[in-house]
């Protein structure tokens, strides 16, 4: 007798626990997910079905037919997270706002809610991570007091919507999205399912009220995102709040914008009376003397949009190890590595390969973009030869290992910005552009150019420690 065939029912099927995607049969990894181990069986393989046509629930219009007065965004009170947004908050909008522990994600919000409240507009602010009066506590230290705004201390998904049935807001923010759990979804708050269902539950519940939803995120220690991959394609803006807890400047930088540009970045000061917007944050990161200093060096970076004059400081010390040392603090250990190659090579600065070198930022700003290149290097040939630079000079431009000065992107903004906070030279690839009246722009093809500001002990090698006469007399 031929063997009987397994129907479909009789065919186990595989589930993944973290997220619960399901296949026909079992893998050692989740495709969704990426968890390894995780999928288990469960019963019969996920029947077929098929989706027939129904109702639509609005008719499909020409565009230019298309009402666009609903996509207007309203101002959230805050100037610098307005800039980044593009405007402001738009009714119906999901933006999840990610960074790391302590960064000062949830003062930042609370004086947003406190200042995006009013008559006509209710704020509802749930805390999920916090009791109500540790929130209020922050409240009263930053002045984020306001008879429109309301709070909130839950961790379940359906009193979360209890009470956005009660409040009827028209600004929700929720701290945090991976701390909040559906009772009707197995596994732990935080897990990819849970963390797919709250963020869902959430989105339909914005566009349906047209309410504007703040969603808080944590990162892992990589600095990404952490949950399921899918949070950010479902959400409308995602923002990341960047900063050394250590110093006072804060970052929030667009990643994904639906209603704006993702290159504006917006500056905050962090103090003790709580998170202030920088319209002009170039202050903090520079350090005023009145005399130069061999070691230092000034460019200008785009954060976005934005101009900001930064400074780069370099030291040099006689080694007392076999392998000197090669520190760095805002900078990438990468491009330090380079531009003392190419001073060594092409500078004929033979003495940086002996001495231990440290270099770093001021205000805690990180320097990624090449465009500081000709900075670090003029720092670095600074500090070896004890030679300072001129006063009021600012070096921008990206090193190539040959040695070669290439262009960069916004010269003429990067210029623009250092002549309205009073620089008076600057060093400058071939052909910037037009130039501010009353700046002079010295433009260098090569380090050797770039090095001539220095005097000629600079490009020679520096001169070596006195070594003691140890001969007996």
């Amino acid at each position: 007798m031929a063997a009987r065939t397994k129907s479909a029912k009789d065919r186990p099927s595989y589930r993944c626990t973290e997220c619960g995607w399901t296949t026909a049969k079992w893998l050692g990894r989740c495709p969704e997910c990426q968890a390894w181990g995780t999928v288990e069986e469960f019963g019969g393989a996920p029947a077929v079905r098929t989706t027939a046509a129904g109702r639509v629930s609005t008719a499909a219009l020409p565009i230019g037919q298309v009402d666009s007065r609903t996509a207007t965004a309203r101002s959230t009170g805050v100037g610098e997270l307005d800039r980044v947004l593009g405007g402001g908050l738009v009714p119906g909008a999901v933006v999840l706002l990610a960074g790391e522990p302590g960064v000062g994600k949830s003062t930042l919000l609370l004086d947003v809610a406190a200042k995006a409240a009013s008559e006509s507009h209710r704020t509802l602010y749930v805390t999920a991570e916090e009791s109500a009066s540790q929130v209020r506590l922050r409240a009263d230290r930053i002045r984020a007091i306001n008879d429109h705004l309301y709070l909130a201390a839950e961790t379940d998904l359906s009193a979360v919507l209890a009470h956005l049935d009660e409040v009827k807001p028209s600004l929700l923010i929720l701290d945090s999205v991976q701390t909040v759990a559906s009772p009707e979804i197995d596994g732990a708050p935080g897990g990819m399912a849970q963390v797919r269902e709250v963020a869902g539950a959430l989105i339909r519940a914005s566009k349906e009220r047209g309410m504007a939803t703040l969603l808080v995120g944590h990162v892992t220690k990589d600095g990404a995102i952490a949950g399921p991959r899918l949070l950010e394609h479902l959400v409308d803006v995602v923002l990341s709040f960047e900063g050394d807890r250590h110093a006072r400047l804060r970052l929030v930088r667009g990643v994904k914008n639906r209603y704006g540009a993702t290159d504006e970045v917006g500056c905050f000061e962090l103090h003790d009376e709580g998170i202030t917007g920088l319209a002009d944050p170039s202050g903090l990161f520079l350090t005023r003397r009145d005399v130069a200093v061999p070691g230092t060096c000034l460019t200008v970076t785009l954060e976005g949009k934005r101009p900001l004059v930064a400074e780069v400081q370099a030291l040099t010390v006689d080694s007392q190890i076999p392998s000197p040392r090669r520190t760095t603090s805002g900078l990438e250990t990468s491009r330090v590595s380079m531009m003392l190659a190419v001073l060594e090579q092409r500078g004929r600065i033979s003495a940086l390969g002996k001495r231990d070198i440290y270099s770093a930022t001021v205000g805690g700003v990180k320097l990624t973009e090449p465009a500081a290149d000709l900075a670090v290097a003029l720092a670095l040939a600074s500090a070896a030869s004890d030679t300072p630079l001129p006063k009021n000079l600012v070096a921008i431009g990206e090193v190539g290992l040959a040695g070669e000065v290439r262009r960069v992107t916004g010269v003429q903004r990067r210029l623009a910005e250092a002549h309205r906070l009073g620089f008076t030279h600057a060093l400058v690839p071939t052909d910037p552009g037009r130039v501010p009246a009353g700046m002079k722009v010295t433009e260098v093809a090569d380090m050797g150019d770039a090095l001539r500001v220095l005097p000629r002990r600079s490009r020679q090698e520096a001169p070596q420690p006195r070594q003691e006469d140890n001969t007996r007399r």
